[in-house]
């Protein structure tokens, strides 16, 4: 059963309409939890829109990367495992370092 305020659409039509609502809500889910976007810092659409396309982008490469690599880890794994490594802080040897 579903409630709607808007008696001029059919049954049929009003149900489409919240299936079609529940599939964004489930990409908005999938976004937010599994490509570790957090929030958005700024509330415009470009901006929103610029920072799902980037990660999206982003998964993509890692997804391409996985598979010519032939790597078995799921593709939210190995997202993990970059993430982690990206954000240790680690000390560069000046010694080492030749320009």
């Amino acid at each position: 059963m579903f409630l709607t305020n808007n008696f001029d659409l059919p049954a049929m039509t009003v149900a489409a309409l919240c299936k079609s609502r529940w599939q964004v809500e489930l990409i908005l889910e999938r976004i937010t939890l599994h490509l570790r976007i957090k929030s958005f810092h700024d509330t415009s659409e470009h901006a929103a829109k610029s920072r799902v396309w980037t990660v999206v982008s982003g998964c993509v490469l890692v997804a391409i990367f996985r598979k010519r690599l032939g790597s078995e880890l799921c593709l939210c794994t190995v997202l993990q495992i970059l993430d982690v490594t990206l954000r240790e802080k680690t000390t560069l040897n000046p010694a080492a370092c030749r320009f």
